[in-house]
């Protein structure tokens, strides 16, 4: 059988997108993968609860006030979660495939220990 690393295959920069910096989908895929927020230019180093208190008392963060920043933000982004909900799927489907591959090997293990038990009580 196949291990999950061969399976889902190696996580690469490449395969966040190509319009990504060096470390830049790593970096967001970890926060991805830890159910966190993916911090913004300048919150970096700030909890998600800190932010929202700030911007509660009326600061404007790096990244909310720029449109086109905004926009190269959310496509970075949305790379990282695509790419991570296909890793994630792939997960899932093989473990599917797993069990059920699991499931027919003890029900011919079951089938053969019936017909060997059989062949010898009728000898």
């Amino acid at each position: 059988p196949a291990s999950t690393s061969q399976v889902l295959g190696e996580t690469t920069e490449a395969s966040y997108g190509g319009a990504l910096r060096p470390g830049e989908g790593t970096a967001m895929a970890q926060f991805v993968q830890e159910g966190k927020r993916i911090p913004r230019r300048g919150e970096v180093g700030l909890k998600s609860h800190e932010i929202e208190a700030f911007e509660g008392e009326g600061f404007v963060m790096s990244g909310s006030r720029h449109k086109r920043m905004n926009a190269v933000r959310i496509r970075k982004e949305n790379q990282v979660y695509s790419a991570e909900e296909k890793r994630a799927l792939a997960m899932f489907n093989f473990e599917e495939r797993q069990q059920r591959e699991n499931t027919i090997l003890a029900e011919f293990k079951t089938m053969m220990a019936g017909k060997f038990a059989d062949a010898g009580a009728t000898k």
